[in-house]
């Protein structure tokens, strides 16, 4: 860097060769924190989580003393949008009440608010504006609240939020659900996917879409098979994966199979974590979470991108 006329003799000189690096070097120390803020803006942290409901005869393993440990989980993993499966209205509200910059809402599965499954989603309040929500039921009768179809045991359903990113209005759609789990279930789940699917493409193809869901089957189904000609799997297309593939677990902290999956449709995936945390054999629950972090993709581009 050429110096100043006035900067000719010293002591200016020796201090202008001095100061111009140093400033230099602080652009570019700016720059890159800009950047960086910039590619920060551009991620969603999204998680899966099947947080068993509450069961007195869960014993060690029960709600009350998993509270504290779930609590502490969310707070070091920081997702900005949780799906999550069991949850009941209770949890919820103990949730939001322990972590306040979280919002969240959802149905029972026979609707209303009392303590029932909900397919309830989580979402920083200061980050996204929730435009519009609502639940289906996964039935031959889905807008009619806890109907069963197909020899379900039990109301299943889906719930979704339309989302609005407050930083730049991007919208994007969430879509949470819980499939049945039984073996002799895989017809069942088949027909719940085909019913998803319907509802999926009914939506704008330039909006992306984030599914999240216990699917109480592996990747190597029908169900999978049907799901991913649409959308894409988080963990298999991920270019960065961390922890165990496997998701249930049973409270052992032995992972099996991998039934807990998030697929997306106009995201690019940068990285997925199955998150193991625990305090010596206390987990957050039976299931490990799983923490997607997807990057917005360019607004030139459309649902066809996949990762990184």
């Amino acid at each position: 860097m050429p110096l100043p006329k006035f900067c000719s003799r010293r002591p200016w000189g020796l201090a202008w060769r001095w100061f111009a690096p140093c400033r230099l070097r602080m652009a570019v120390l700016a720059l890159l924190l800009g950047l960086c803020a910039i590619a920060q803006a551009q991620t969603l942290r999204v998680m899966s989580f099947n947080v068993r409901l509450p069961v007195a005869a869960d014993g060690e393993n029960r709600w009350e003393a998993r509270r504290a440990l779930m609590t502490d989980m969310l707070r070091r993993t920081r997702p900005d949008l949780i799906g999550t499966q069991e949850l009941f209205g209770s949890q919820g509200d103990a949730l939001t009440e322990s972590l306040p910059e979280y919002a969240w809402f959802g149905r029972g599965r026979r609707g209303g608010h009392a303590d029932d499954e909900h397919m309830g989603v989580f979402y920083r309040k200061d980050a996204f504006r929730l435009i519009e929500s609502g639940d289906f039921w996964l039935s031959d009768s889905p807008e009619v609240v806890g109907s069963i179809s197909w020899g379900n045991l039990y109301p299943r359903m889906v719930t979704w939020g339309l989302f609005e990113s407050r930083r730049d209005r991007r919208r994007f759609y969430l879509v949470n659900t819980h499939f049945p789990y039984r073996d002799e279930d895989a017809a069942v789940r088949l027909r719940c996917a085909r019913l998803l699917l319907e509802r999926i493409r009914e939506w704008p193809e330039n909006v992306p879409v984030i599914l999240t869901g216990d699917f109480n089957t592996g990747d190597e189904t029908d169900v999978h098979a049907l799901l991913t000609g649409s959308l894409h799997d988080a963990w298999r297309i991920a270019p960065r994966r961390r922890g165990p593939e496997g998701t249930f677990h049973g409270f052992t902290g032995q992972p099996q199979r991998r039934i807990d999956w998030i697929m997306v449709r106009g995201m690019r995936v940068r990285s997925v974590e199955t998150v193991t945390m625990h305090r010596g054999a206390r987990y957050p629950s039976d299931h490990f979470p799983v923490l997607a972090v997807l990057r917005w993709p360019s607004r030139a581009r459309a649902g066809g991108i996949r990762n990184e």
